[in-house]
């Protein structure tokens, strides 16, 4: 049977269409406008005692700096009903599923570093946006064999701080280096040395609807990443909180509204193909809301 042709699902689709409807403005005068203008304060108070909600309009609740936090899970506000507010907000749905996500991806790097050792490959690690880097160094801290490398890159030069500050902490400074990069810079990305024979990307395409920066990044990672390499990869094809997140919470960018266009896993998996990869695995949460799926380099990409 032939597979749809997902090339233009960023263009046209039922995906685009929904993303178009979320990033649409409602009117004040309307029941919904009425109800998400009271969410949002209500978000706006709970910053007020909740230090996750709080982060999160400081940074932007799709940032490293929030995922961090979120991956930590420990509630934190002023006096007992802050704690309670963020308590709550860490127990929302996409944030449990958050964390799901971060312990496959360390199930399937350990299985990507496995093959590589089993076959006695060199293991260079690479995470092209890694926020503060916790689920690739966590991954790695109780691994008994030690890659020969590991590299992690961000756009923000405050995850890269963090994420520096993190290598230090865990004690991975001799192998592990944290540096600014643009994960959509193909070039880029090309030129790393040393050539990673395992790169990561979490959490990242996610955030970005158009299928050509994504096409970018993943021609940056086939040319970085050496034939029989292994590129780990996530997914978002669905999300039971998508208006809540468009209408309520802020991006990284600039305070923007955080409007996502989800991808299929079948748009997602035909994107990581035409870049020279096979996909081999994939996980996903009891939610159906995060994947994760390993893929490896072909010979010719």
């Amino acid at each position: 049977m032939q597979r749809p042709d997902l090339n233009d699902a960023d263009r046209r689709g039922a995906t685009h269409d929904e993303s178009l409807a979320l990033a649409r403005p409602l009117s004040l005068l309307s029941p919904r406008g009425l109800y998400w203008a009271a969410t949002r304060f209500g978000m706006k108070i709970g910053g007020l005692l909740s230090a996750g909600v709080r982060l999160g309009h400081a940074t932007g609740f799709d940032s490293g700096s929030t995922l961090d936090y979120i991956y930590r899970n420990t509630p934190t506000g002023r006096g007992l009903l802050g704690r309670m507010i963020d308590s709550n907000y860490l127990n929302a749905i996409g944030w449990r599923g958050i964390r799901q996500r971060k312990l496959h991806i360390e199930e399937l790097l350990r299985r990507a570093m496995d093959v590589r050792h089993g076959e006695q490959g060199d293991i260079h690690v690479m995470d092209i946006a890694a926020g503060h880097g916790r689920y690739v160094l966590e991954a790695l801290e109780q691994y008994p064999h030690r890659p020969a490398s590991i590299l992690l890159r961000d756009f923000s030069d405050l995850n890269v701080r963090a994420g520096a500050a993190l290598i230090e902490q865990k004690g991975l400074a001799g192998i592990a280096r944290f540096v600014p990069g643009d994960a959509f810079d193909a070039a880029s990305l090309a030129a790393v040395t040393p050539k990673p024979t395992i790169g990561i990307v979490s959490g990242l395409y996610e955030l970005f609807p158009e299928n050509d920066a994504v096409r970018r990044s993943l021609a940056g990672l086939a040319a970085a990443v050496e034939p029989g390499g292994f590129l780990l990869y996530t997914g978002q094809p669905w999300h039971p909180q998508l208006e809540l997140i468009a209408r309520a919470l802020t991006s990284h960018r600039q305070g923007q509204a955080w409007v996502m266009r989800r991808r299929t896993q079948a748009e997602m998996d035909q994107l990581v193909a035409e870049a020279g990869f096979e996909k081999i695995e994939q996980r996903i949460d009891q939610w159906g809301i995060f994947t994760v799926s390993l893929a490896r380099r072909r010979a010719s990409a």
